[in-house]
């Protein structure tokens, strides 16, 4: 027990993490919350040195970055939410099997079973999850579903079309080249999962904001999708449009360059 206690005790008291690319801050009394776990383990049973580090020093573990924030906060908060419209559950659990909180994958398992009957009802569920966390402050941790996270997100794009001299019968349209989107980051991941690159504004903590992320998509209307599922509705839209001449001659096709951002509200 004194070597448990000397092992953990050369952790700092604040430990950075990186987990898949995300950043987080966090105590190491927070990530020893849940006996048994696998963070508990790391971060009692080993020292500093025994656990892979990225290259600014920040423990490192490759996994799914946007849902731990759920891990941390069932370790942390008397409560968890989650969005009515979470469609991530399957894969939480597979996170909370991997980081060894059996009592969280069980209770997310009888989530993912009773979510199926208030889609069929077209309710929204409203679901308990208590953690098997001992600590007399945090005896009471649930996991719920009361409602959807608020929020903006802005879908933008630019699209580009050529005008030929018969204007009525001769336009040239192209694909829509890039899918942006500005939003709270942990919105988007929420919304967009897998269909987001991030590859232009990594390492950004979800509770930040972006306008560097776009979609795998090449159809606005895949991305409009996503956000009705979501329970996202449109509130306004603008665009802007600019004119030129494929050469000096004015008779020439006009290429028109148009940028349109489509606001959304839930």
């Amino acid at each position: 027990m004194a070597q448990n206690s000397s092992q953990s005790s050369a952790f700092p008291e604040i430990v950075e993490l990186n987990v898949g690319g995300q950043v987080y801050v966090t105590r190491l009394e927070t990530l020893t919350a849940a006996p048994n776990s696998l963070l508990w383990t790391k971060f009692t049973q080993s020292s500093p040195g025994d656990l892979p580090k990225d290259s600014k020093g920040r423990f490192f573990f490759d996994r799914d970055g946007f849902l731990f924030r759920y891990i941390l906060d069932y370790l942390r908060d008397s409560e968890l939410f989650l969005p009515e419209f979470f469609k991530e559950r399957k894969r939480l659990q597979k996170e909370a099997d991997f980081f060894q909180l059996s009592e969280l994958s069980r209770r997310l398992a009888a989530v993912s079973k009773d979510s199926l009957y208030a889609e069929d009802s077209g309710e929204p569920e409203e679901t308990e999850i208590t953690s098997p966390v001992t600590s007399s402050s945090s005896s009471d941790r649930t996991v719920r579903s009361p409602g959807a996270n608020a929020g903006f997100i802005t879908i933008g794009y630019r699209g580009s079309y050529t005008i030929g001299r018969d204007i009525q019968a001769d336009v040239k349209f192209r694909r829509v080249a890039r899918i942006t989107v500005c939003s709270k980051i942990s919105l988007a991941k929420e919304v967009f999962g897998e269909t987001l690159n991030e590859s232009r504004d990594p390492d950004r903590p979800p509770d930040k904001y972006t306008a560097r992320y776009y979609l795998k998509y090449n159809f606005l209307e895949q991305a409009f999708d996503r956000l009705a599922e979501a329970g996202f509705h449109m509130v306004a839209c603008n665009s802007t449009g600019t004119c030129s001449y494929g050469s000096n001659d004015p008779g020439e096709d006009k290429m028109w360059t148009s940028y349109t951002e489509y606001v959304f509200c839930r």
